[in-house]
């Protein structure tokens, strides 16, 4: 009998140590495994590319953002492919990082991945772009611009613009990336805000992928194919600086002859406002680091975040922009 108690005693001992132990969890559960030394912390980051200047400018303010915080940061660049976006996520669940922050390419697509990252325990943020998923919980908060008041800001001003205008108004829309949800929210919101006006008309739509280049090869093949074009709506400066060159190869005066709409509000776009070469720009601010710095610290603190963070950004005239251009900081 002694023999059969000390057999159950010894049992319920091993119970009661395996309830205590702590259940195995990702690195990145900072719940389960308590507030990291924030210079211990890892963050896997997957840039969507380089295809802009407002790109590379968030690249290098996320990268010193990071530097100054004393936090590692494992950065990538996707190229534009979605991908590599994929294949640089699973690097970073591999390697048990504590935080995944990425920029999606595209919206769709990205389910099975986020459920890898969540399976091992580690959040994710998404930044600037946000993803098209039914569950939500397979990130933690969305950090960036609202796309579509963006698009509508953009509108607002071209119904200012030709408000005394009766004849039509010929437009040109140049989209982002395909699938990038700053294209499709930017063109969203730029068509419900004229939509009330019937004297506005996007002749052509086409995707300049967020690039120069890009930008002033569609611009070209669209003036030969739309004449009397009034407007150009840009969904970046970087395709409104391109449509600039090919509006000018055309023999026409581009801020003139066509008149330019752009979002962003990079040096090299708020210099061709100043110049009078772009008419309007609606800005979208690239410097997420801080921002990103302070959710990391808030998941590593066991905080959950704003499940949607929007930064705060306005809009420049030609004379705002010849104010505010000695202080840009990109």
């Amino acid at each position: 009998m002694k023999k059969l108690i000390g057999a159950f005693a010894a049992g319920a001992m091993l119970l009661a140590l395996a309830g205590c132990a702590p259940a195995a969890t990702g690195s990145g559960d900072a719940a389960a495994a308590g507030p990291k030394a924030e210079s211990d912390l890892v963050v896997g980051f997957a840039q969507v590319g380089a295809e802009s200047g407002w790109r590379t400018a968030n690249t290098k303010d996320i990268q010193d953002s990071f530097k100054e915080a004393g936090i590692q940061l494992k950065f990538s660049d996707a190229q534009q492919k979605q991908e590599n976006q994929i294949k640089a996520i699973r690097s970073y669940i591999q390697q048990k990082v504590d935080v995944i922050a990425f920029s999606p390419v595209v919206e769709t697509g990205w389910d099975a991945v986020l459920n890898e990252a969540k399976d091992a325990g580690i959040p994710v943020v998404l930044t600037d772009r946000a993803v098209d998923s039914s569950d939500d919980s397979l990130y933690v908060t969305f950090l960036g611009s609202d796309f579509v008041l963006e698009g509508q800001k953009a509108g607002e001003w071209v119904l200012e613009e030709y408000k005394d205008q009766t004849e039509p108004v010929k437009i040109i829309q140049l989209e982002g990336t395909t699938g990038a949800a700053p294209a499709i929210d930017r063109a969203e919101g730029f068509a419900e805000a004229i939509k009330s006006d019937p004297k506005f008309e996007v002749v052509a739509s086409q995707t300049g992928d967020f690039t120069r280049a890009g930008g002033k090869q569609v611009t070209e093949a669209l003036l030969k194919a739309n004449p009397g074009v009034n407007l150009i709506y840009a969904h970046n400066d970087d395709m409104g600086l391109g449509a600039i060159e090919a509006i000018e190869a055309a023999g026409l005066v581009p801020g003139k002859d066509i008149k330019i709409v752009t979002v962003d509000a990079v040096k090299d776009g708020m210099q061709a406002l100043a110049d009078g070469k772009i008419n309007f720009i609606v800005e979208c601010s690239p410097l997420l680091g801080k921002q990103l710095i302070e959710v990391v610290k808030q998941i590593n603190n066991g905080e959950t975040p704003e499940k949607r963070i929007v930064t705060e950004e306005t809009t420049f005239t030609q004379e705002q922009a010849i104010e505010a251009l000695p202080t840009r900081q990109y």
